[in-house]
């Protein structure tokens, strides 16, 4: 026997034990999962794959039809657009419109408002105690009825959209209008709520007012009386008609300040724009020297070119234009806060009332179709992978030594 020259070291020390033989293990290519492998398998157990899914979806369709069907109305409403009558009242003033703010002024608010205002707890407690929404206690009782309601507020046109969902159609239409009236019942009492503090504000402020331009008015009689008619010029009179309208503007601005404390929050937007306005007028009338009635130094009349008794008639005649101008504006707003207290609050007006709908909304039957069929193609394909996977690894007597041991009990 010949042997390999270049071997007989190796040979001899493995057989003096003094070295160790290395073998090379060389894995196999069918040891190895690849693409083509995974694709022999689900082909070779396509139909199974298949009549699963199919089976699946069959399934998901059938319990549909255990599902109770649920409908939904829809109304569709148009926001009431918030311009008061005082604030179209002042617009055809002229130079007076400028004091539209004695109001409150006509805030625009997006349609977010009036959903707030339905969502608000003494719409829902009227909504439950209506419809009998049920519910283990009412706070409950409320979680469920707006549950059953969707606001859409998104669309681009400015108009709010009710979606009540039921299993009885009239119901769910009667529920979605009765958001509404709801809403109309509590807008409307708000509205009164707020104009009648208003209105009798300003009453008592407009009758103060009378009494005052009455006094003036017999003070200056009386001034005229004594002392004979006095003819001013143009230029004073001017003046005069400046620093009276100023000073109503001050007091009238003083009484929307008032009026507004009462309904609003020292932080209100409105106010404090208010109490700056007040600022500026009040410094205007500082520079015309008409900062206070009695002031010997008015610029309307220099000292020491007309009598005293001049003087007093001009001062006079400015205090009865002053009630005058004020007697006018608040007079208005007096009108317009009636007119306010009359009307039933925001008119929200109705595009679309809901009617019952003949088609059920939920459960989507072919949507049920279509997921039970993925999920049962997912499902049954990973059941096909899984139990070949199995398979190949009892071909390593290692693997199937583990799998045994993980499958033996105790």
């Amino acid at each position: 026997m010949v042997q390999d020259q270049s071997n007989e070291p190796v040979v001899r020390a493995l057989e003096q034990g003094v070295a160790t033989l290395v073998v090379p293990v060389v894995q196999s290519p069918a040891d190895e999962i690849s693409l083509i492998d995974i694709l022999i398998v689900l082909r070779r157990n396509l139909r199974l794959i298949l009549l699963s899914a199919l089976g699946m979806g069959l399934l998901a369709f059938a319990f549909v039809f255990t599902i109770p069907k649920q409908y939904t109305a829809t109304t569709i409403i148009l926001p009431p657009q918030q311009a008061s009558s005082s604030s179209s009242l002042l617009s055809q003033l002229g130079g007076l419109g400028s004091l539209a703010g004695l109001t409150g002024g006509a805030v625009k608010s997006p349609a977010d408002l009036y959903v707030g205002l339905m969502k608000s707890v003494s719409v829902e407690n009227a909504m439950v105690n209506r419809f009998h929404i049920k519910g283990d206690y009412l706070s409950r009782s409320r979680v469920n009825v707006e549950q059953m309601t969707k606001f859409d507020t998104t669309g681009k046109d400015g108009l709010i959209r009710i979606s009540v969902t039921d299993k009885d159609p009239a119901r769910a239409a009667d529920i979605a209008n009765g958001w509404i009236e709801e809403y109309q019942h509590l807008s409307s009492s708000l509205a009164i709520g707020e104009a009648s503090q208003r209105r009798l504000f300003l009453e008592g402020q407009l009758q103060n007012v009378k009494n005052n331009l009455a006094a003036s008015e017999e003070d200056l009689k009386r001034t005229e009386q004594s002392s004979g008619l006095i003819e001013l010029s143009s230029q004073a009179r001017a003046l005069i008609e400046t620093t009276a309208g100023l000073r109503a503007q001050i007091a009238a601005k003083e009484v929307q300040i008032q009026s507004m404390q009462t309904y609003s929050g020292t932080g209100n937007v409105d106010l404090i724009a208010a109490q700056q306005e007040l600022s500026s007028l009040r410094a205007q009338l500082s520079k015309l020297g008409g900062g206070q009635s009695g002031n010997i130094g008015d610029p309307i009349v220099p000292q020491g070119k007309l009598p005293q008794v001049g003087l007093e008639y001009v001062r006079k005649t400015r205090e009865v234009r002053y009630n005058e101008t004020l007697f006018e504006i608040l007079a208005r707003q007096f009108e317009a806060a009636k007119l306010d207290e009359a009307r039933e609050g925001a008119v929200i007006q109705v595009v679309d009332r809901a009617t019952p709908p003949d088609y059920k909304s939920y459960p989507p039957r072919l949507l049920f179709l279509i997921g039970g069929f993925v999920l049962g193609l997912f499902l049954s394909t990973a059941y096909v992978l899984w139990r070949s996977m199995i398979r190949f690894l009892r071909r390593s007597p290692v693997w199937a030594e583990k799998l045994d041991a993980l499958g033996r009990k105790g």
